[in-house]
C-alpha cells in the first residue's frame, strides 16, 4: 500500500485570453495573469493492489460522487497503472467553485499523489499534464494547472498544459500580499460556454496580456484586471458597492475569474488598511489576507 499527500496552491486569475481551438488538449489553455496563494487543495491518496479498479473521494471529510475532476483523472491513470483500491481525501482551504482554482488544484494534486502512491512513474510534468486536460475536458479552467505547478504571481504568455505553456513572473513579490472578500460561486463551466462572454474575454484579455509581459507590475496588473472585469460584465452589486468604496479609498480592486469574489494584490500595510476598511464598510463580511505561494505543487509527504 502506498500513500502520498500534496499541496497545489489556489490561484486568483484578474484576466485572461481563451486559447482552446487546437485538437490537441496539450495545447489548449488561456493566455492570462493572475497570483497564486499560500493557501489551497491538500489531497491524499492511499492506493492499495486489488483485483479491479475502485475509487472513493472525499472533499473536506464528506464523500461525494459528483467529483467529476477527480474521476477524470483517476479514469486517466487506470489505464496506466495496475488494479488498485484507490482512497481520495481532497481538503480545501479556499473557497469551492468560486474563481480560486480549486478544481485544477485538486486535478493536479490528485494527479501527482497517486503517481507517487500507485507508483505509476510518471514524471511531475506527465502527471500534471494528465490534471491539465482532465480540467480541459471538464471545461472547469483553461490555465489553472499550469498555475499551480508553477506558484508565485505571473503572466502566462503561451497557453498549454505544464511542458508546453511558459509564462513571466513579477518582480518582488516578497513584500505583497493578497486581499479578498468572497461572496459566493459562479461555475466556471457555464461561464467557458457562454459564446457571448467568451467573445468580450477575448476582446481584450489578449492585449492585456502583451501589455503585461512587456512591464509587468502589480499596480499594472490590477489597473488591467480591473479594466477586464469591467468589459466582461459579471459585476455584482455587492461587487460593485466594494469596488465603489475601495475605489473612493484609492485602493484598486477587481473580480476573480470567475467568482463573485473581490480582491486586489497590495503591499503588506495596504493589505491589513484595505481588509480593515471593508470589515468596517460591510460588516457581517470577513475580508481574508494571504500571501503568495512562490514554491507550486509539492508532495508534503509520502510512504513506499
Amino acid at each position: 500500500m502506498g500513500t502520498a499527500t500534496v499541496f497545489a496552491p489556489g490561484h486568483l486569475t484578474g484576466l485572461f485570453q481563451i486559447c482552446d481551438q487546437s485538437a490537441d488538449p496539450l495545447q489548449r489553455g488561456a493566455r492570462g495573469s493572475g497570483v497564486s496563494l499560500d493557501i489551497g487543495v491538500y489531497t491524499r491518496v492511499t492506493a492499495e493492489p486489488a483485483d479491479a479498479t475502485k475509487w472513493s473521494i472525499k472533499i473536506n471529510g464528506k464523500q461525494t460522487g459528483e467529483a467529476f475532476v477527480s474521476e477524470n483523472v483517476l479514469s486517466k491513470f487506470s489505464r496506466r497503472i495496475a488494479p488498485h483500491a484507490i482512497s481520495v481525501e481532497h481538503h480545501v482551504e479556499t473557497p469551492v467553485v468560486a474563481g480560486f482554482g480549486s478544481s485544477g488544484g485538486g486535478a493536479l494534486s490528485l494527479a501527482l499523489a497517486l503517481n507517487e502512491a500507485a507508483g505509476a512513474g510518471l514524471t511531475d510534468v506527465e502527471a500534471a499534464q494528465i490534471a491539465h486536460v482532465a480540467e480541459i475536458e471538464c471545461k472547469t479552467g483553461l490555465g489553472s494547472v499550469f498555475a499551480a505547478v508553477r506558484g508565485g504571481f505571473g503572466v502566462l504568455i503561451k497557453p498549454g498544459a505544464p511542458g508546453i505553456g511558459d509564462a513571466v513572473s513579477y518582480p518582488d513579490r516578497e513584500s505583497l500580499r493578497v486581499v479578498y472578500l468572497h461572496f459566493g460561486p459562479i461555475p466556471t463551466r457555464e461561464a467557458l460556454s457562454n459564446p457571448t462572454l467568451r467573445t468580450k474575454i477575448n476582446e481584450l484579455g489578449g492585449h492585456f496580456v502583451d501589455e503585461l509581459s512587456r512591464r509587468p507590475t502589480p499596480e499594472r496588473f490590477m489597473r488591467f484586471s480591473r479594466q477586464f472585469t469591467e468589459h466582461v460584465g459579471l459585476i455584482t452589486p455587492r461587487l460593485r458597492a466594494v469596488f465603489d468604496k475601495m475605489d473612493a479609498a484609492s485602493y484598486t480592486f477587481t473580480m476573480a475569474m470567475f467568482g463573485e469574489v473581490a480582491f486586489s494584490v497590495l503591499e503588506k500595510g495596504r493589505a491589513v488598511e484595505a481588509a480593515k476598511l471593508i470589515e468596517e464598510s460591510f460588516p457581517g463580511c470577513e475580508a481574508v489576507i494571504v500571501g503568495i505561494d512562490e514554491d507550486g505543487a509539492k508532495i508534503t509527504s509520502k510512504s513506499p
